[in-house]
């Protein structure tokens, strides 16, 4: 019976809340808020969780105050403040039946007018810009329409502009969420899903495939890089210019090896269209979809061994070594 005492009671509670810790925090540390909303859209979609969280404690406040009184009460007779049975039965009616009926009415009315359709697909004469997104297993090819730019897995999109976002997937069934500007949109072969993003202010916003998809599916993220429209527009028509033909050792490597049959770089005879365009490689952040920083020595580790960083991904490890390597590497790292 010592295992019961108040200090054996007290290890457990703590042992919970060291236990329980990882769990309320889990969503701490990165961007992929949706309670820090970086649009209209995601506002409203913001505000509808507050109210309903609000409304939520609220009711369990006034169970757990039911409960409580008549824990208090429960050796004495009649109910508080000398009142009767019709009183009961009135509370009954109003807190159990007539109020939820009302706050729900109320709550479907205003999620379905002002909530539901601010996250409806845009119009296409509404938007200023139209973003293709295409899923792979795992990463994600980014085209603008209208114009020659490709890049893989961050999106640039101008500030206080409404964005036409058209998703499918080259594969299986994906997902498409970049939580702090709407909702997600699920990414379904042979078909067209669209939706709005219009962010307010310049930042970079993580995002991620939210649909099991694979081996690799938590390592599929994506960044949706907002930016002054000056600076968009200077961004995107560097993106929709063609690398430059060096005729360097690097670039005879790559096209006459593997690379060339996997990956177009604009401006050569590279053509492969199986994985990323890496015309502008050096200008993203990140390499295998935000698994790794795009740096030279992740760079090279990649190349050598991309099973290391992304088991199961498709890209096959390149037996190259001196000074081929080497000067692969170096082409690659000229591609901005």
């Amino acid at each position: 019976m010592s295992g019961d005492g108040p200090g054996s009671r007290s290890r457990r509670a703590l042992i919970a809340v060291v236990l329980a810790a990882p769990v309320l925090l889990a969503g701490c540390g990165k961007n992929e808020n949706v309670l820090h909303p970086a649009s209209r859209s995601e506002h409203r979609i913001s505000v509808l969780w507050w109210v309903m969280m609000t409304g939520a404690w609220i009711g369990f406040a006034v169970i757990a105050f039911m409960l409580v009184l008549g824990w208090v009460r429960r050796n004495r007779p009649g109910l508080p403040f000398g009142r009767g049975e019709g009183t009961a039965t009135g509370l009954v009616i109003g807190l159990g039946v007539a109020v939820p009926i009302v706050f729900l009415t109320l709550l479907f009315v205003w999620s379905d007018i002002f909530v539901i359709r601010s996250t409806d697909a845009p119009a296409v004469s509404s938007t200023s810009l139209t973003v293709r997104v295409i899923a792979h297993q795992w990463w994600w090819e980014v085209r603008y329409p209208g114009t020659t730019a490709a890049t893989a897995n961050e999106i640039h999109i101008p500030v206080d502009t409404r964005v036409d976002v058209v998703g499918t997937t080259d594969d299986v069934v994906h997902s498409l969420w970049v939580p702090e500007l709407n909702r997600k949109i699920d990414l379904i072969p042979g078909r067209m899903n669209r939706m709005l993003w219009d962010a307010e202010r310049a930042g970079t916003y993580e995002g991620r495939c939210s649909e099991f998809c694979g081996f690799q599916h938590a390592h599929m993220v994506v960044r949706v890089v907002a930016q002054p429209r000056a600076q968009f527009r200077v961004w995107l028509a560097n993106m929709s210019k063609p690398a430059v033909a060096s005729g360097s050792r690097g670039e005879q490597v790559f096209l006459s090896h593997a690379c060339s049959g996997c990956h177009q770089i604009r401006g050569t005879s590279a053509r492969g269209l199986v994985g990323p365009d890496l015309t502008h490689l050096m200008s993203r952040q990140t390499l295998a979809a935000g698994t790794i920083p795009n740096t030279r020595d992740y760079l090279a580790n990649w190349i050598i061994d991309p099973q290391l960083y992304k088991p199961g991904n498709h890209m096959p490890a390149l037996n190259l070594t001196g000074p081929d390597f080497d000067a692969l590497l170096a082409y690659l790292r000229t591609l901005k």
